[in-house]
């Protein structure tokens, strides 16, 4: 890092409370383990995720910088038009907010929004029948997921009561055409669930691939997911299972991302 860079990471650390930092550094490691994964779209596509307390602020990435670039000190702080509320460098795209704004403003559960452009997720949601029962990933996925037909790039207000509708309480959400997008009260689960959503995707895809038939899991066995997948993590969840080991994953990679 340069001097530069230091200087802008401590005016930042210095203006906010330890929660909001500790927000910011959970928020870059998310942005730094979708580029590690390979689920960047260059500087294209968002995870936003709330500050703590009342304020209703928000924390997304500055437009331009690549995801493997991110740090916790250059993350910029919105409201939910939007606007900066706190000094930066740095902008936003706006419309690059669209779609989470909706959903923040809509769901009190949902503290991290993530939304992807990965080629395994668009390659499924371009497929009539959506994500099919195929692996055991796939019923996280299934017992918990919606869809939104594409109407172009999120740039308008007007589909935003329309995209808020079609997730309902889902965690997961399809864009047809589009992308994958995942909703979690933490950045952790939100993390874990576009995993698995994911995986899911590449999975089906290698399936059909593959060119023979297909064996479906059977729809009382996929009913019960979000209760085994309870069940598997020991009640934890995967997100306070699997995140203290990504972060080391990160830290031994490049931990810039805290600065």
């Amino acid at each position: 890092m340069s001097v530069a860079d230091v200087t802008a990471a401590r005016s930042v650390r210095e203006q906010v409370d330890e929660a909001e930092w500790q927000q910011r550094v959970n928020l870059a490691a998310c942005y730094r383990l979708v580029a590690t994964y390979g689920w960047d779209d260059i500087i294209f596509t968002h995870i936003s995720a709330q500050v703590p307390g009342p304020d209703h602020h928000f924390l997304i990435n500055p437009y331009g910088m690549l995801f493997d670039e991110i740090t916790a000190s250059s993350l910029v702080k919105i409201d939910l038009h939007g606007n900066k509320v706190m000094d930066s460098p740095y902008g936003i795209n706006p419309a690059g907010f669209t779609i989470h704004s909706a959903i923040h403003a809509a769901r009190d559960d949902a503290r991290c929004v993530l939304h992807l452009h990965s080629v395994n997720g668009i390659a499924v949601s371009a497929q009539k029948d959506g994500v099919l029962p195929l692996s055991q990933t796939s019923i996280f996925v299934l017992s918990s997921l919606a869809y939104h037909d594409y109407e172009g790039v999120a740039l308008e207000d007007d589909e935003k009561p329309r995209l808020v509708h079609d997730l309902g309480d889902k965690n997961h959400l399809m864009l047809r055409n589009h992308g994958l997008l995942t909703v979690a009260d933490n950045i952790p689960d939100a993390f874990m669930r576009m995993y698995f959503f994911e995986v899911t995707c590449m999975i089906q895809v290698r399936a059909q691939a593959g060119g023979g038939d297909l064996l479906s899991i059977g729809p009382r066995i996929v009913e019960r997911g979000q209760e085994q997948l309870a069940q598997g993590t020991l009640g934890a969840g995967p997100g306070t299972l699997a995140w203290p080991g990504l972060l080391r994953k990160l830290d031994r990679i490049d931990p810039s991302y805290r600065s």
